[in-house]
């Protein structure tokens, strides 16, 4: 199972002075999309947001795609509208919030763990929460 860190905070401002580098384009060979991310079906209509109390995994599948697990059996994907440099390499964010929901609006840091040089590397903005149905390849 992927990590994230739920961060609950009064207000959003403090992400205002956030960094938005690791989200910067990377001009070069490598443009963030992994080979292995799993197949889905859109089964809906994109949702703005998700309540945080549900969710139970999430899974970073590349530096553009994120999956979240709702309850048991329910998947949202989430195509970031812009990469997210290094999100695939570390795989744990953390977000803030002052509301119940996780939504297309907010912003996620990316956390290297680990080492003496941890710590936040970068921010980028949420996208819409597509319900899929994961596919076998």
């Amino acid at each position: 199972m992927k990590r994230f860190v739920p961060v609950l905070a009064v207000s959003l401002a403090v992400l205002g002075a956030a960094s938005l580098g690791g989200c910067a384009p990377v001009h070069g060979g490598d443009d963030g999309h992994g080979k292995n991310v799993p197949a889905a079906k859109p089964i809906g209509a994109a949702r703005n947001c998700i309540p945080i109390a549900n969710i139970s995994e999430s899974r970073v599948q590349d530096d553009w795609t994120i999956d979240f697990r709702v309850g048991v059996r329910d998947w949202y994907r989430v195509t970031l509208p812009q990469r997210c440099n290094s999100l695939a390499t570390y795989r744990t964010f953390s977000y803030a919030t002052s509301l119940s929901e996780l939504c297309n609006t907010d912003i996620i840091t990316v956390l290297e763990t680990g080492g003496p040089g941890g710590g936040p590397r970068g921010s980028c903005g949420m996208g819409m929460f597509q319900p899929i149905e994961l596919t076998k390849k």
